[in-house]
């Protein structure tokens, strides 16, 4: 199961970083979007990360275009008819993800590997929408944001995919450069399962006035050694994909600890998302981090 070329549906923030990885390190990619607007601006993307790489001295000209020539964009389903593996990651909502894996069944070749990038949601429901013989083929690859950055995917398994397939998508892994944990299809799989109840416990004590948002911050980033502090974190991950997960996990779990606290649901609700909408628990310009913003 030799994989050379790769599919991504969805080009996001997590599809745009799995494409550029995967374009940077030799493998053919084909990205899809809903229409040519949203792929216009998911090329974009990465090819403006290129451009900022190229002026900093990260990479040569050579380099660059010969990445930029892996990659093409597309609307339509039919060319992942030739990708050996296809990955979607559209967002977190499970009509969304069923819709696409709908669309992929009917064109992918019998053994193409097929992998969903959800950080939360179940892979043996997603699985389990298509017949018994493409569910060997369907995992989980649950990428980090931002994915160019962050050395770490979760493999996640359902009971039917194949050893042969997780061979084959731990081997893809490591030629990225990144490092494969395999995770039970549970939910949180193993960073959400510990991450979240910490981001939530933070989100609380600023809730109750405990300590101010820099602080929290800062006491983590500088106390613990946390590259980031979860506040911080959390509007980096986004507000509303936070919320999300936190329910998927108390349904499941019926935890305490698991359960989003009103702040969180109030900030989503006035659309303060953390870095993508420029205002969360701080203000923010793009990706730089302004002051905290009042709570």
């Amino acid at each position: 199961m030799d994989i050379g070329s790769v599919g991504i549906v969805g080009c996001g923030l997590m599809g745009a970083g799995i494409a550029q990885v995967a374009a940077e390190n030799g493998f053919d990619v084909l990205i899809k979007e809903v229409d040519a607007g949203a792929l216009e601006k998911g090329l974009k993307r990465i090819h403006g990360r290129w451009e900022k790489g190229l002026a900093k001295g990260k990479m040569t000209p050579l380099e660059r275009d010969t990445w930029a020539s892996r990659l093409r964009g597309s609307t339509e389903w039919g060319g992942f008819a030739d990708c050996d593996l296809v990955v979607e990651a559209v967002p977190e909502i499970l009509e969304l993800k069923l819709r696409a894996f709908a669309s992929l069944d009917g064109v992918l070749a019998p053994s193409t590997l097929l992998c969903t990038n959800t950080s939360s949601l179940s892979i043996t429901e997603l699985a389990a929408s298509l017949g018994p013989d493409r569910q060997p083929f369907i995992a989980g690859l649950h990428f980090f944001n931002p994915v160019p950055a962050m050395g770490l995917v979760e493999v996640v398994r359902t009971l039917a995919t194949s050893p042969e397939s997780l061979e084959a998508l731990q081997a893809f892994i490591r030629k990225l450069g990144k490092t494969a944990v395999m995770a039970p299809d549970a939910p949180g799989f193993v960073v959400n399962r510990l991450l979240v109840p910490y981001l939530l416990d933070a989100m609380r004590f600023a809730e109750q006035r405990g300590a101010s948002v820099a602080d929290i911050d800062a006491g983590m980033n500088l106390g613990c050694g946390h590259p980031m502090g979860p506040l911080h974190l959390s509007d980096f991950i986004g507000l509303d994909t936070m919320l999300s997960v936190a329910e998927v996990l108390h349904e499941a779990f019926g935890e305490p600890r698991f359960k989003a606290p009103p702040l969180l649901r109030q900030l989503v609700t006035a659309g303060r998302l953390g870095r993508k909408s420029g205002l969360g628990f701080y203000r923010w310009d793009k990706d730089e981090r302004l002051e905290a913003a009042g709570i």
